[in-house]
């Protein structure tokens, strides 16, 4: 992994009551952060859902792109997200996610005992335009996420899990989790698919990430380890 940088001198990025933003690594191309489970990606709709990891970098490095995310992660998965700093990174690496030409490694805990020990799910789902953001089931209409998982252990009564998906649908791992046609298990805390109350709690962390450098053409793979 590329040289890492602290964010000690960065607490006016973060908002009165919410946790600060983990830079892992930065240069002149892209910053790559640790997001913490509740917060958002990118700004939501109202003044009120401002507050994101993009929004935070902006704040942190003048000179960045107005829309720099190559990515995003659901608000309530945690992990590692890379934000674009100039329009050709962006360009770059959004071409990068959508050929598929990243790798991406999650763990996630889930609540119950998983028999099984690995396996490739392929689901057809599809947005429920009348309870959005929920994705829902359809062989008809949905379109195909593939996910590759492995058992890692079984946790007092919890089976850790990790996720290689292939694809990066809306919330694909949370429903191939939960879904009977999937593991049939959800992922602790997920508010949507599983027993979460709110937001924070869901146990889903991007904890791997490669992909090659938009200017030096190098491989990079960034680590963070999950703390559940």
């Amino acid at each position: 992994m590329l040289d890492s940088v602290s964010n000690s001198t960065s607490s006016e990025a973060a908002m009165t009551d919410a946790p600060l933003l983990e830079i892992l690594h930065t240069d002149d191309a892209f910053v790559v952060v640790n997001k913490v489970s509740g917060m958002l990606s990118v700004p939501g709709r109202g003044p009120d859902k401002i507050d994101s990891v993009t929004h935070r970098v902006k704040q942190m490095f003048p000179g960045c792109i107005e829309q720099p995310a190559a990515h995003r992660l659901d608000m309530d998965t945690s992990g590692l997200m890379v934000v674009s700093r100039t329009a050709e990174a962006h360009r770059e690496l959004s071409r990068q996610f959508q050929q598929r030409e990243t790798e991406k490694l999650y763990h996630a805990l889930l609540e119950g005992v998983l028999e099984k020990e690995c396996g490739t799910i392929e689901l057809p789902f599809r947005l429920d335009v009348e309870n959005r953001p929920f994705q829902i089931y359809d062989e008809v209409h949905g379109k195909m996420g593939t996910t590759h998982w492995r058992k890692i252990a079984v946790e007092g009564g919890f089976t850790r899990v990790a996720f290689s998906p292939v694809t990066g649908r809306t919330h694909q791992l949370r429903l191939h989790a939960a879904h009977e046609k999937g593991l049939g298990i959800p992922i602790v805390g997920d508010p949507f698919y599983g027993s979460g109350t709110g937001p924070g709690q869901m146990k889903l962390h991007a904890c791997e990430l490669s992909f090659t450098h938009p200017v030096s053409g190098e491989r990079v793979t960034f680590f963070s380890q999950p703390d559940f």
